[in-house]
């Protein structure tokens, strides 16, 4: 897909507006647990710098609902920023539009750095209001999306903008594109995907999506579940989606006709209650009792999904395939992380990640490291392998 990128821009002197999604997470004492987000920009924003731009990050934090709430202010992540982009000094400014933002961002020092206050504490930006998208592009030259995690929300600080100012896309962006485009557009055969949630309702249409492409495709979680039930197979009193049967079927029957290999479970690991600490076995489907739920895929399934992802060239993979938060549900995950990274590291396979709980089981395995990248985008991520056009990309479209 060809963007506008950043890669000849003359931005010296120009007040340069970077969508940032620095949505970090914060732990119980107020602190970021993990500053990856911010770190993705990092390339654009010291590339802006080091061009002479006065860079102006512009971002959401949480939920506000359209009005100023203090909890969600952005000013508490301005020393991390600090420290990631190497910068001198950070300018903390209290809004996001405005004569008094236009004013101090017109004073920065060429390769000066500010943070602009939370877009979402106004209810335009979630309207995508034009008012408000023009009252964004006032106080800027130039705009540079560098946040794929916001580009399927058809919001003023993502698609309103660009029709007032020249637009393009940052380096993460950028870098993001080309790899699920890898994946999904130019992959090398054979190809797999691995999707675990807990619903299939969710990923219905990325289901659909992915048999058409995919020679394997392996699904855990508890969706598996509803596609055993599909099958008649024993789930015991495992979670699944009875009114989700049908379009379980029609998956399966449309994987036949596209020579789609999808992998079940054939065995697993249960257990009576999910607790920590809760005694469990692992069992093959057929000697599943009543009272059992199926926590996690078992050995044999791991195999069969080990010696696919050996087997293939391009992987894709969305959702756990076990409860991984709690032990020992995460070993399946793990198990088929470690060696989707092995291949990785090994050159036999371009792995491509995605999702808040998959980042989670990949980091939970120590295996993140080892892909070709992860995806910090959830809701975009999904939208993109399903086949949509984000409103986010496409206004980039060169």
């Amino acid at each position: 897909m060809p963007l506008k990128t950043i890669d000849n821009l003359d931005v010296k002197g120009k007040i340069v507006l970077v969508r940032c999604d620095f949505n970090v997470p914060i732990s119980e004492d107020g602190e970021i647990s993990d500053t990856s987000r911010i770190e993705r920009h990092a390339p654009t924003i010291i590339t802006l710098v080091n061009k002479g731009a006065k860079v102006a990050l512009l971002s959401h934090f949480g939920r506000p609902g359209g009005k100023f709430d203090e909890k969600f202010s952005l000013g508490f992540i301005s020393e991390s920023i600090t420290e990631v982009f190497k910068a001198s000094e950070v300018v903390v400014i209290s809004d996001c539009i405005g004569d008094v933002a236009k004013q101090v961002l017109n004073d920065l020092p060429n390769g000066g750095i500010a943070l602009l206050e939370n877009v979402r504490f106004y209810e335009g930006e979630e309207k995508n209001d034009t008012d408000f998208s023009k009252s964004l592009a006032d106080i800027a030259d130039i705009y540079i999306n560098d946040s794929f995690s916001v580009c399927h929300r058809e919001h003023s600080s993502v698609h309103g903008i660009t029709k007032f100012l020249p637009s393009y896309a940052g380096l993460a962006l950028q870098l993001e594109i080309e790899m699920l485009e890898k994946v999904l557009e130019k992959p090398e055969p054979p190809m797999m995907a691995i999707v675990g949630g807990s619903k299939v309702s969710t990923k219905l249409k990325l289901l659909g999506n992915l048999v058409e492409k995919m020679k394997f495709l392996a699904i855990g979680g508890g969706m598996a579940n509803t596609f055993l039930a599909a099958q008649g197979k024993n789930i015991g009193s495992s979670f699944y989606e009875k009114n989700m049967i049908k379009e379980a079927k029609t998956i399966m029957k449309k994987a036949e006709t596209t020579d789609c290999d999808i992998i079940l479970p054939i065995d697993a690991v249960v257990a009576d209650k999910l607790e920590f600490g809760v005694q469990s076995f692992s069992i093959d489907l057929e000697n599943i009792e009543k009272s059992n739920m199926i926590l996690d895929v078992g050995e044999k399934t791991v195999e069969l999904i080990s010696n696919a992802i050996i087997n293939s060239k391009t992987l894709l993979w969305n959702g756990p395939l076990g409860v991984f938060e709690i032990q020992p549900f995460d070993e399946s995950t793990s198990s088929c992380a470690l060696t989707a990274a092995m291949m990785t590291r090994a050159g036999g396979l371009i792995s491509v990640a995605g999702g808040g709980d998959t980042v989670s089981a990949l980091n939970h395995a120590g295996a993140s490291g080892g892909f070709s990248y992860i995806s910090v985008a959830g809701g975009a991520f999904l939208e993109w392998i399903e086949g949509k056009v984000l409103p986010g990309i496409k206004v980039l479209n060169d």
